[in-house]
């Protein structure tokens, strides 16, 4: 924050570092990273560089909407949400269709990784006959 005041501008902030801030478990790391995005400043430095920090940050913010234990954080990503959307929606949308490719993807590969491992206990049971154990 010091360094914004300062004049140093967008090349201060770091949307990797606090995207992964606000997904954090620990609730007071979560809540301390997006109350960052109500500071009017630093809206107006993500607003010039939507562009760029959307993509980094949209990641954190739809999994903490899915998935983080504490209310407060979830409510204050949904605000920091819910302002992204409002400032450039089209951009909003691309990064939305983009994590859930992503997504996709991922559960593919989950689902192909998990044959494999079922052929591999297959093939692996019927060489070994009745005497092999299997332990998940």
């Amino acid at each position: 924050m010091e360094l914004l005041d300062q004049g140093v501008g967008a090349a201060g902030l770091r949307p990797r570092a606090a995207g992964k801030d606000s997904e954090s478990r620990h609730r007071w790391v979560a809540e301390r990273a997006l109350f960052l995005w109500n500071n009017d400043h630093i809206v107006s430095l993500i607003a010039q560089n939507r562009g760029a920090i959307f993509p980094i940050i949209f990641e954190a913010l739809e999994r903490n909407i899915q998935s983080h234990w504490n209310q407060a954080v979830h409510g204050l990503t949904a605000n920091v949400r819910k302002m992204f959307l409002d400032m450039d929606s089209e951009l909003f949308e691309e990064c939305q269709q983009q994590y859930m490719e992503k997504q996709a993807k991922a559960k593919e590969i989950q689902e192909q990784r998990e044959s494999a491992w079922r052929q591999l206990e297959a093939v692996a049971a019927k060489a070994a006959g009745d005497d092999m154990v299997l332990v998940n």
